[in-house]
């Protein structure tokens, strides 16, 4: 636990005895630093744990909740899941007595308690994206296994749930298999690489409990637990066969070994030597290049114009991955060449479930190109307000919100470097297979010359979706992401652009549309018409479009950070959010909101 330092940890070896609410305590600790006002921490954690209870309580269906109070006198963070075998009544009752427990805490900054039901935690900084594999233990039973074929069933499974849980909803699977009881399960807010990772762990620690008839993986992000025992109903196993298979969606089994470098020639030919005659748009980042069906043998081609992404054509590697690439225009200099090298090596090494995958380049002669893998349903832009517009239901839009937050998070937070994208819009969120979003385009705003401003030809960003402190001074921080993936949410939410004409002359702008009907208690007009009433929550929409209006405050300061977005949109409750009235964006208030920055 990196934010626990000297986490003090209690492991009970005895064998289990199952219960409904399956409240066996495997693992409970403190931290061992207090904060410092205990009294305005006390009456924080009392509400925290409140919210929990009524989260878990107000749905028959929930097993899962995060609050977090992180504006209060003493922030509390605070994640509670159980085990998606238990059914409402008995989540509930492993929740009471975990908060019996961990209020044994006192005034500690943290606490973990760890039941064979259910899990929960609290810390005074955010960690619900933590996966932690490194703090993994296992719980081993004291009776063997009475056959010895125990022993390589319990391999065969461990393999296959680990490799197939972190591509499951909610991360978890349970299976019954030759007289083998298996579960794995992955906290709901780590990212799936996060789940393998920790995944992978566990399965070291859980192998060792053989030939034990029993046993347990631990730790603050994933569960492994097997038996000979039955221990979850019958009607609660999972088939893996969709999750294990190498067909499909590069995510689901097909991956790369490395970075791929294309051959030049190949690429060439399929564009008939980027001919103009296959041109189709240019602009001070690429140029779009029509690929004629006869030439696409090996790969499929997306090309981009000024950072619009339009599918051309599609085609196969001889491994059976569809791919898409991007020409690039970058000054033809010794530093830009190396700078593009440099850069594709750092976006290889980029992989979240929410975020386009690298797979190759080719950088001979005066083209730069970037091979992707291919996403099926093209962007988001097309089933907003496109062609496909009125295709998606709430929850597959709330699912693409909240996976581009986590895709977000990552980039500003969870990788080594900092990536800040500069343009985030619905043409730059691709779908895959599933309508899971994948970020685009990230990272290629860095090959930008240097002697470019943010208002030349080559702007990385698009006005509409760009803060204002960044499209008028140039301040570039990740706070410019989460502006405009606010904007993006209230274009998923109302089916309308950032700038649609069809709007008030006053209101043309979405967010001050937003603005106005949120004044007037009126923020379910804004619902896309196409959407069935009765597919949604309307307070459930009214809280999204409260953390949209949020993330584009106009103070820097004001908006959350992404991993912060997220933690908002997986809240079940309505969260108390301050917003401030933005200034208006348009031609005659320009100058005011210039001063203002400055």
């Amino acid at each position: 636990m990196r934010s626990v330092l000297g986490f003090v940890v209690l492991i009970l070896w005895s064998r289990v005895t199952v219960g409904e609410p399956q409240t066996n305590l495997l693992q409970d600790g403190c931290s061992l630093y207090n904060v410092r006002n205990a009294s305005a921490f006390a009456a924080t954690f009392n509400d925290t744990l409140a919210d929990l209870r009524s989260s878990i309580s107000a749905s028959n269906s929930s097993l899962f909740a995060t609050v977090h109070r992180p504006r209060a006198p003493q922030s509390v963070y605070a994640l509670f899941q159980c085990r998606s075998y238990l059914s409402s009544a008995d989540c509930l009752a492993c929740f009471s007595a975990a908060e019996g427990h961990i209020r044994r805490c006192g005034a500690a900054h943290g606490g973990r308690v760890i039941y064979d039901g259910c899990f929960l935690r609290y810390e005074s900084t955010l960690f619900f994206d933590q996966a932690t594999p490194s703090e993994n233990r296992n719980s081993c039973g004291v009776r063997n296994a009475a056959t010895g074929g125990f022993t390589a069933s319990v391999r065969s499974l461990v393999a296959d749930l680990s490799a197939a849980t972190p591509r499951i909803p909610k991360f978890f699977a349970a299976v019954e298999r030759e007289g083998v009881l298996f579960v794995a399960q992955c906290v709901e807010t780590v990212s799936e690489e996060g789940c393998e990772q920790c995944l992978a762990a566990a399965v070291g620690n859980v192998m060792r409990c053989l030939p034990s008839a029993d046993g347990r993986a631990l730790g603050a992000g994933c569960f492994m637990r097997y038996s000979d025992e039955s221990f979850f109903p019958a009607n609660r196993t999972v088939d893996l066969s969709p999750y294990l298979t190498n067909s499909g969606d590069s995510s689901r089994g097909t991956k790369f070994q490395g970075l791929l470098n294309f051959r030049y020639k190949d690429l060439k030919n399929a564009t008939n030597n980027f001919s103009e005659k296959n041109k189709v748009g240019e602009g001070g980042f690429g140029d779009v290049y029509q690929v004629k069906s006869s030439t696409v043998k090996d790969v499929a081609f997306l090309m981009n114009h000024n950072f619009q992404v339009k599918f051309l054509g599609k085609g196969h590697l001889k491994n059976g991955t569809t791919v898409a690439i991007k020409r690039l225009a970058i000054a033809q200099t010794s530093k830009a060449r190396a700078d593009f090298q440099s850069e594709v090596k750092l976006i290889s090494n980029i992989h979240h479930r929410n975020l386009v995958r690298l797979l190759g380049y080719s950088s001979k002669h005066e083209n730069f190109l970037l091979v992707y893998e291919y996403m099926a349903n093209n962007s988001l832009d097309k089933f907003i307000f496109g062609d496909k517009r009125g295709f998606l239901n709430w929850r597959q839009r709330f699912g693409i919100i909240v996976g581009m937050a986590r895709g977000l998070s990552y980039l500003h937070q969870e990788f080594h470097i900092r990536i800040i994208h500069r343009d985030i819009k619905c043409s730059n969120i691709l779908l895959d297979d599933d309508f899971q979003p994948r970020v685009a385009d990230f990272g290629l705003a860095r090959l930008l010359p240097e002697d470019k401003t943010h208002l030349s030809t080559v702007f990385a960003g698009t006005f509409g979706y760009t803060a204002p402190e960044y499209a008028i001074h140039g301040q570039l921080s990740e706070k410019v992401d989460t502006y405009g993936y606010g904007i993006v949410v209230l274009e998923i939410i109302s089916g309308r652009q950032c700038n649609d004409l069809k709007l008030e002359p006053a209101t043309q702008y979405i967010r001050d549309w937003a603005w106005k009907l949120y004044e007037q208690d009126r923020l379910l007009e804004m619902v896309d018409e196409t959407m069935d009433p009765n597919d949604y929550s309307p307070e459930e929409v009214k809280r999204i479009i409260k953390i949209a209006l949020l993330c584009t405050q106009f103070t820097v300061a004001a908006r959350p950070t992404m991993s912060e977005t997220v933690v908002l949109l997986l809240s079940q409750t309505d969260v108390a959010l301050q917003l401030t009235r933005p200034a208006f964006i348009d031609a005659s208030e320009m100058i005011d909101e210039e001063e203002a920055v400055e």
